[in-house]
């Protein structure tokens, strides 16, 4: 066994002596240690590196399922989805900035790429560009409009055109 393998394997062991006299504070720090240990010890055994640790991965799980929750409100914001995580909105924001995001940048994102799957099914033909972007959470259409484009290279209404056409001229499988 490698040193990572045993040290995780001494924490764990002596866990039992101590677990009943922890207060809640040490008791989740003493948590995520052994997540990240053990994080730590089944990369070692598959040769590969971890690249985020347990408890940020649950951080980043839980701001994820914030925001997908809540994506259609258009009052979601940085403070509603911390809450929802359970987490400050400046821990938040530094675990996200790992991924080179933020909660806000995370809203918008999620919101333009429903939106774009919106425009590109055939079943909500029928629904105006607006009627997707207020549906997503959107409350501004100019401010869409322009984060669609410098996102995908189009606006919303040429994209859903593009698409439109592309589905026509590429033959059935």
């Amino acid at each position: 066994l490698g040193a990572e393998n045993r040290l995780t394997s001494a924490f764990i062991a002596m866990l039992p002596t101590y677990a009943d006299s922890l207060g809640w504070v040490a008791a989740e720090t003493v948590r995520d240690q052994v997540l990240d240990l053990v994080a730590v010890s089944v990369a070692n055994a598959m040769e590969e590196k971890p690249r985020i640790s347990s408890a940020k991965s649950l951080v980043l799980m839980k701001v994820r399922a914030a925001v997908e929750a809540k994506l259609t409100d258009p009052a979601l914001d940085a403070t509603t989805v911390a809450a929802a995580a359970g987490i400050s909105i400046r821990y938040a924001n530094a675990v996200l900035a790992e991924e080179s995001t933020s909660i806000g940048r995370l809203i918008q994102a999620r919101r333009l790429a429903r939106c774009r799957r919106a425009l590109e099914d055939p079943a909500q033909t029928h629904r105006t560009v607006s009627e997707i972007a207020y549906g997503w959470g959107f409350s501004d259409m100019t401010h869409f409009g322009r984060k669609f484009r410098a996102t995908y290279g189009l606006l919303p209404s040429e994209y859903r055109r593009f698409v439109s056409a592309a589905r026509l001229t590429t033959p059935p499988c």
